[in-house]
């Protein structure tokens, strides 16, 4: 993978290699960035902040690596102080997310727990509420993805867990940091391009996607009434340790990201800013809606 920074003008074909050496088979699930081969960019390096969400309180689940960690990059160096969420088995990596978002000289904190569990999710969001001082950007980002190829093979715990940590725990999560969020504040949910273009082989998957995407937009409606805003970012195939932990099946890892207009996988960096100007006030006349960052599988 190229170092290239998100400021200078390249050709987006060619802004991150793309080698074929995507297929590493020692990943357990939940995986861990530690361990992802070739390594993910998630703005480490490169993002430069403009005090942009300066003040702001964040929380984001699934912040330990891929999306999450560069969202919750990219907001610490806005200036936004922030908690992420993660398994308990992810604390390598959520330790070292902390670690790069103190040195950006924000107050940051790390809460293992699992998000299928509702008590769970409401105490995260107490204690997020707690440690930040208020609440006013929450990001629904973990998620379930495991690629089974035939339905009789989906079991149906399997089926339900996926819903469980992708649909109840975001409705769970929302309704105990609404009361807490001011007018201004701002959600975001990860939906994806499976909602509109769902794979053979990710069928919870796809079906939590498109929950989600109706989800927000009801959501949307309802909490406006409290100035709070709702919107969903829908990635296209995104190089994070989810796709070497079965979220794809082993002969699709070497081409992965390939059958994109742009030819490629997009990295963690490259749906940062999408985000960022969600959280933002930037935004203000946004909500309701589902941006696309998919390297050309567009939205309908």
């Amino acid at each position: 993978m190229s170092k290239q920074d998100q400021y200078t003008m390249t050709d987006p074909r060619t802004q991150y290699d793309n080698d074929g050496t995507h297929y590493n088979d020692d990943q357990p699930d939940p995986a861990l960035d530690k361990k992802l081969d070739p390594s993910a960019d998630h703005g480490e390096n490169t993002y430069r902040g403009s005090d942009r969400l300066k003040g702001r309180k964040a929380l984001i689940t699934g912040g330990d690596s891929g999306i999450g960690r560069a969202v919750a990059i990219a907001f610490a160096r806005e200036g936004a102080d922030v908690v992420i969420n993660y398994l308990p088995s992810e604390q390598e990596d959520g330790d070292k997310t902390v670690a790069i978002l103190e040195e950006a000289g924000v107050k940051a904190k790390g809460i293992a727990g699992d998000i299928k569990d509702e008590d769970f999710c409401v105490s995260l969001v107490e204690e997020a509420n707690t440690f930040l001082d208020g609440l006013d950007i929450l990001v629904n980002n973990a998620g379930k993805q495991k690629f089974v190829e035939n339905i009789e093979d989906i079991t149906t715990e399997q089926f339900r867990t996926t819903f469980e940590t992708n649909v109840f725990a975001m409705f769970w999560i929302i309704k105990a940091a609404a009361k807490h969020m001011p007018p201004g504040g701002s959600i975001i949910n990860s939906t994806s391009i499976q909602c509109y273009q769902p794979s053979p082989g990710l069928l919870d998957y796809s079906s939590t996607k498109g929950a989600i995407t109706s989800f927000t937009k009801s959501c949307a409606k309802m909490l406006i009434e409290k100035g709070i805003r709702v919107n969903g970012v829908a990635p296209g195939p995104i190089w994070t340790p989810i796709q070497q932990s079965g979220g794809q099946a082993p002969s699709k890892l070497p081409n992965f990201g390939e059958d994109t207009p742009i030819g490629r996988a997009g990295q963690p960096a490259e749906l940062a800013p999408a985000y960022l100007y969600l959280a933002s006030q930037e935004s203000s006349y946004v909500t309701a809606e589902i941006l696309g960052v998919t390297g050309g599988k567009h939205l309908p």
